[in-house]
This record gives C-alpha cells, sequence and structure tokens, in this order.
C-alpha cells in the first residue's frame, strides 16, 4: 500500500500544479489582450515616424547632417537588452540573452561592449559577465511613454557625448501568442534609406528641412525604444501564456498516466488480496 500512496501523492502534487499553470495561463491571456492592442495601434504610426525620418536624413547634405548621424569609428558598443522581470515563458528571456552574448563575443569582438538592461531577467544575467551601466528594471511598474522616454534621452546623451559610437536595441518582436522574433536594432546613429535621395524632391519644406530633422529625430528614438519595450511586454506574455499552456497539457496528461498507474496498482493489490483470501481457504478445507 506504501506504492499506493506514494502515487496519491504525485497526483495530487500534478493536480496541484496544473492548477497553478493553468491560472498563470488565464492570467497572461488576459494581460496579452491589453499588450497587443497597444503596440498594434502603435507599430504603424513608429514605422511611418522611422521611415519618413530616414528618408528626409538621405536627401540631407553630409556637411548638414544631424549629430545623430554621425558614423564614427567603432570602438565602443552600447546594447540595450530587453527582457522581463519574471521567468516561465519559455524561450522568451533565453534567446534574448543569447544575442547579447553573441553581439559581446562575436559581431563585436575586439571592441568595447557595454549593456543597458531594461528587465531583471537581463541585468542577472549580464551583470555577471559584462559591464552592465544602468538597470531600468522597474519600467515594468508604469510602462509608459514618458519614463521610456527619459531612458531614450540617456542614451541619445551617451552617444552625443562620445561615450559610445554605436548603440544597439535587442528585443522581442511580437508576432503572435506562439511567435516572437528576435530583433537587433540600429539605435544610434541614424542610418538614412539608401536610394531615397529625391525621394523627398516634390516637397516644399517649412522651416527649413534641417530643422524638422532636428526636432523629429529625438521624437522618432523615444518612439522606436517605447516600441521596442512594447513589443517585448507583448511577446513576454504570449510566450508565458504558451508556455504555460503547454505546461498544464504537459501536466493533464502526466496525471492521465499517474491515474492509469494507480489504478492498475490498486487492482493488482486487490488480486492479491483476493488470492490470499481463497488460498487460506483451501488451506482450512484441507
Amino acid at each position: 500500500m506504501a506504492n499506493l500512496k506514494e502515487i496519491r501523492n504525485r497526483i495530487a502534487s500534478v493536480s496541484s500544479t496544473m492548477q497553478i499553470t493553468s491560472a498563470m495561463k488565464m492570467v497572461s491571456a488576459a494581460k496579452l489582450k491589453k499588450a497587443q492592442d497597444a503596440i498594434t495601434a502603435m507599430r504603424p504610426y513608429a514605422d511611418k515616424l522611422t521611415e519618413l525620418l530616414q528618408s528626409l536624413s538621405a536627401s540631407l547634405d553630409a556637411d548638414s547632417g544631424s549629430k545623430y548621424s554621425d558614423n564614427r569609428s567603432v570602438n565602443k558598443v552600447l546594447v540595450v537588452g530587453i527582457t522581463s522581470n519574471r521567468g516561465l515563458c519559455g524561450a522568451f528571456n533565453t534567446n534574448i540573452l543569447k544575442q547579447c552574448s553573441y553581439l559581446a563575443e562575436e559581431a563585436h569582438a575586439g571592441k568595447q561592449v557595454d549593456f543597458v538592461a531594461i528587465g531583471k531577467k537581463a541585468n542577472d544575467f549580464l551583470g555577471k559577465k559584462y559591464t552592465v551601466i544602468a538597470n531600468h528594471s522597474d519600467i515594468y511598474d508604469d510602462l509608459t511613454f514618458d519614463r521610456s522616454a527619459a531612458i531614450a534621452e540617456s542614451l541619445m546623451e551617451q552617444f552625443t557625448n562620445g561615450s559610445y559610437d554605436r548603440i544597439e536595441i535587442v528585443y522581442n518582436k511580437f508576432k503572435n501568442a506562439a511567435t516572437q522574433i528576435i530583433m537587433t536594432e540600429q539605435f544610434l546613429p541614424i542610418v538614412p534609406i539608401e536610394g531615397e535621395e529625391n525621394a523627398s524632391a516634390d516637397y516644399i519644406f517649412e522651416p527649413s528641412k534641417e530643422e524638422i530633422v532636428e526636432q523629429l529625430i529625438p521624437k522618432s528614438l523615444k518612439t522606436q525604444l517605447y516600441k521596442g519595450i512594447r513589443d517585448s511586454f507583448a511577446s513576454e506574455h504570449g510566450a508565458r501564456m504558451t508556455a504555460m499552456h503547454k505546461a498544464t497539457d504537459n501536466a493533464t496528461e502526466l496525471r492521465n498516466q499517474l491515474k492509469l498507474t494507480y489504478n492498475k496498482a490498486r487492482q493488482a493489490a486487490i488480486t492479491n488480496e483476493i488470492l490470499e483470501i481463497v488460498g487460506g481457504a483451501e488451506a482450512l478445507n484441507n
């Protein structure tokens, strides 16, 4: 009977785990809807703003280019790694951390590579291997454009004062609940679209094109970072919902297997008891 008791305990444990994963799945599903609506509504505006800025930047003369388009010799790189504060979301965080390690050890090998961590998982992992100059894990407590803009302003200042020659952002782009795409975007310097020199020839600019670009660049960069964080936030809940759905299915399957094992063991125990009773009765008759 000890074996039966052990199986019963395992069934109770798996059932408890299944309830937890099922609850986490429903919570993530509820949060995902709101986060998905936010990034879906924002993405067309952010993409169009970036496209417009790149097009205008491409049409400027080299001498009149912005300080944010300064292509210097790359010796110092700053990578912004965007992860979540919590786990239990499959390979969501692991993929970002692998990409950050790849950038530091292979893509920018031989250069100084530092990090800005957005998310506790990024700070915990990157802080053990590399230099993390800033940690903004608390942004998820109140994810607003203003808080993201403050981080973007800090990154812009790091670039313009010469602390870093290139700044890149690594995040998960939300595609659907089951699919996240790892993105590595160059934040600074701004890269104009090639072959767009005459894209704005038919437009009259007031004030000058240079002034418009100078006003658009900070707003575009702030929007780009905010979009990346929003994308990652939606991807996190999608990844967690998918991971908890799989965990619930696996727990259900394991519980069913344990119940079948328990029933077989119980049936075998009852059969043995019946055989012992029959054997004892025959012994008494003889």
